[in-house]
């Protein structure tokens, strides 16, 4: 993926309370950070999203204490309720600048639902299909 083409929904700087007892930063931590970049990209599309799931994420590098890590997110399709993002995940190496590693990517599916927590339409899908 291109990441030089957008910004990226989120840069977050990794801290010493997100670590593991190896030293590196929790899956998990960086699975909230994949959901909630996902759920950013929506926004243009849809006003209240919940996750559905989450494809494959496959960690390539770990991540360290300091490393800037950006979540770039790109809606990949839309549905009639759901909506797909593409999230990918770089990490800039602290003290190395310069020095970036694709972490993981995945696309996350959402569904977009109304103030009852039901299905509802999305309307600005015909913006996307004519893009």
């Amino acid at each position: 993926m291109d990441t030089s083409a957008h910004e990226p929904a989120i840069r977050v700087s990794m801290l010493p309370r997100d670590t593991n007892g190896r030293g590196t930063i929790f899956g998990g931590v960086l699975l909230a950070y994949i959901d909630q970049a996902g759920a950013i990209a929506t926004r243009p599309f849809c006003d209240l999203v919940v996750t559905v799931k989450m494809n494959e994420v496959v960690f390539h590098h770990p991540v360290y204490v300091g490393d800037i890590v950006s979540f770039y997110a790109k809606v990949v399709k839309v549905g009639t309720t759901s909506i797909t993002v593409k999230v990918t995940v770089t990490a800039e190496r602290w003290r190395e600048w310069g020095n970036v590693v694709k972490v993981t990517e995945a696309e996350v599916v959402f569904v977009n639902v109304g103030e009852d927590g039901r299905p509802v339409p999305i309307k600005a899908r015909t913006a996307f299909e004519s893009a």
